[in-house]
């Protein structure tokens, strides 16, 4: 077992990396990994950024893809969830004070990890939250990304008993009464394939469990209600009009048309306004595409493969 990154029986840590903490904003400890590549020359570098809940031990398969094809993998969890700094010291919760700390994390792990580190150029491939992460500091980066891919980017809230509105309404005044640590649910959630709504793969869906039955220090629970809010203020600004229209990167926009959590018409409202991206849908893909069945996950990574490092991304149509 490595010392920072963990194992299990069927998902071995990737070789070939080094990993570490970095101290992140507020000097909360981030823990974070980079895998090389074992070709000659690099084709570049991919910034992963993960969804919520998630871990850097859930994408060692991701990772080993992306390595195959000569790119170096940068990556980290974000605060207060899996191997990073724990925001709550007497809740389970996945929580964060403000969104704009998933921000600060995110510059310093470009500055003072993968700029001096990794290999030229930086590409981002984002899950849901880190996608989300990734479009409100896209207008940034330009100086330091060539492209990014958003897999199921997290725009809007989909898939709850109340509507996205009401639930900003009560997380907002949850956050403005002392109530923002709380959570709208009381059990934990569950890693039942049968219930869940993530995933058709149950071999992965099961590596993924297991990951977390060893390594339950690396689970986080439900939402706390200023997580809920400082996310929802941010979709709100990131799918705004003048904040897209500032975002220059080449943007490939993946969308699972079985996503429950993320509505599909969302992210098709996303692509028509911005500029910068193209969008293919994966259809009956749900949400977690990198933990997909291999019919949806191909098509994620095939489309991967055509627009990074985008040497052949103008020949398919997917340049920008």
């Amino acid at each position: 077992m490595d010392s920072i990154l963990y194992a299990t029986p069927d998902n071995p840590v990737p070789e070939n990396h080094f990993a570490g903490f970095l101290e992140g904003s507020g000097g909360v400890k981030i823990r974070y990994a980079v895998f090389r590549s074992s070709e000659r020359e690099a084709k570049g570098t991919v910034v992963l950024l993960q969804g919520r809940s998630e871990c850097i031990e859930k994408y060692y398969e991701t990772i080993n893809d992306l390595t195959a094809r000569g790119l170096w993998v940068a990556t980290f969890d974000w605060r207060g969830q899996a191997g990073s700094g724990r925001l709550l010291t007497a809740s389970h919760a996945g929580h964060v004070s403000r969104f704009a700390d998933y921000e600060a994390d995110l510059s310093l792990f470009l500055e003072k990890i993968v700029l001096p580190d990794a290999r030229l150029p930086f590409f981002i491939v984002a899950h849901s939250t880190g996608a989300l992460v990734a479009l409100s500091q896209a207008p940034f980066l330009e100086n330091r990304i060539e492209r990014m891919v958003l897999a199921a980017p997290f725009v809007a809230l989909g898939g709850q008993s109340m509507s996205q509105r009401r639930i900003a309404i009560i997380a907002r005044l949850a956050s403005m009464t002392g109530l923002g640590n709380r959570t709208f649910r009381r059990s934990e959630p569950s890693f039942d394939f049968a219930s869940n709504v993530v995933s058709s793969d149950a071999r992965r869906f099961a590596r993924n469990a297991a990951i977390y039955a060893a390594h339950p220090e690396l689970s986080i629970g439900w939402p706390s209600a200023r997580w809920l809010n400082e996310t929802l203020r941010a979709m709100a600004r990131v799918t705004h009009q003048d904040h897209l229209t500032r975002i220059r990167i080449p943007t490939l926009l993946l969308c699972p048309t079985a996503d429950v959590l993320v509505p599909r018409k969302a992210i098709g409202d996303l692509a028509r306004i911005f500029r910068a991206a193209r969008l293919i849908e994966i259809d009956g893909a749900r949400h977690e595409l990198f933990q997909e069945a291999d019919r949806y996950r191909a098509q994620a990574m095939a489309a991967i493969d055509a627009f990074i490092p985008g040497s052949d991304a103008e020949d398919t149509g997917l340049g920008a």
